[in-house]
């Protein structure tokens, strides 16, 4: 099989010759992700990229989606909190800076942020860029406007991460209380006021083969520069809590797909992955070049050492 250097060399899938390579049994997972990493190898080569996550408003929100803890659906939420003081969110980035990390993104539950938070932000940003200066930050804090967006990025937000999440066709399954197109219209807002688009997917929702493909084809033309590919991680009480759809091989053969259809975009391996990735956490390294780091936004995530032990162990070496 050639397909990795068919890609390399501009022989970019059709949606149907995607979808064909996915779903057909014949093409073992194990050639799948050596093809994929054929493509990542060229374009990263043995690097991974680090990311940390930093919930600064939690378990407030109006929206319904049907796979968060944060969800106004949510009877019992874990971790209930305003958006914490600016201080903590910069002694957060000095503990990112302390741990190799290349990415620190400020998470904020709710639809989207007030204009009272939005300088709450941008002034913690601005301490943290006269800091650690080498630090990209990324914020995601829902749905904005344009003059918002315009101040994220005069304060020195490098990216900013909005998910498409699903599919368009099977986006009111996953949430009512906004569209697919709000979000779409967060991220192209960002692209104009140039910062860099970071949205991705959540998988093992109950979505179709053709779901899961489409997604990868929608970022793509959202141009997305960084794709987080995340796991459902079932919690209690949420619509999909009882969700089991996913398998480790079933994640690896995902991420494939994600990197063949974007090949030159940062992939990165998110929420619940060590819950369905399991033992097969490192192979996922080859074919992804990006990883979370300690906890995500109310599910722990695993000790960083472990990560740092994958990542040397593969041979590979942390970006930056």
């Amino acid at each position: 099989m050639n397909l990795g250097t068919n890609i390399i060399n501009g022989q970019y899938l059709t949606f149907n010759e995607a979808l064909n390579i996915y779903q057909d049994n014949e093409i073992d997972t194990l050639t799948l992700v050596n093809e994929a990493y054929k493509v990542r190898y060229h374009y990263y080569g043995k690097k991974v990229k680090l990311n940390m996550i930093l919930n600064a408003k939690s378990g407030i929100c109006p929206e319904d989606c049907g796979y968060c803890g944060q969800s106004r659906d949510v009877k019992k939420k874990e971790q209930r909190y305003a958006l914490i003081p600016e201080t903590q969110i910069v002694d957060g980035a000095k503990v990112a800076s302390e741990n190799k990390i290349g990415t620190y993104c400020i998470v904020m539950s709710g639809r989207g942020p007030s204009d009272k938070e939005i300088s709450h932000i941008t002034r913690s940003v601005e301490e943290i860029k006269r800091n650690h200066p080498q630090l990209k930050i990324c914020a995601c804090l829902g749905l904005t406007n344009e003059e918002q967006a315009e101040s994220l990025k005069n304060c020195g937000v490098d990216r900013y991460n909005h998910n498409i999440n699903t599919s368009a066709h099977y986006h009111d399954e996953v949430v009512t209380t906004h569209s697919f197109d709000d979000r779409v219209n967060t991220i192209n807002i960002m692209k104009e006021k140039n910062i860099s688009p970071c949205s991705g997917v959540i998988c093992g929702m109950g979505e179709s083969d053709e779901d899961i493909i489409d997604m990868a084809f929608t970022l793509n033309d959202l141009d997305a520069d960084s794709i987080p590919i995340n796991f459902l991680h079932p919690i209690k009480g949420t619509k999909f809590g009882s969700m089991d759809d996913l398998t480790p091989m079933k994640c690896i053969r995902i991420l494939c797909m994600f990197r063949l259809i974007n090949p030159t975009k940062e992939i990165r391996i998110a929420g619940g992955r060590e819950v369905n990735l399991r033992n097969l956490q490192s192979l996922s390294l080859m074919v992804a070049n990006s990883i979370f780091v300690g906890d995500y936004l109310i599910t722990d995530g695993q000790p960083n050492q472990l990560d740092y032990d994958m990542i040397q162990d593969l041979g590979f070496e942390i970006d930056g």
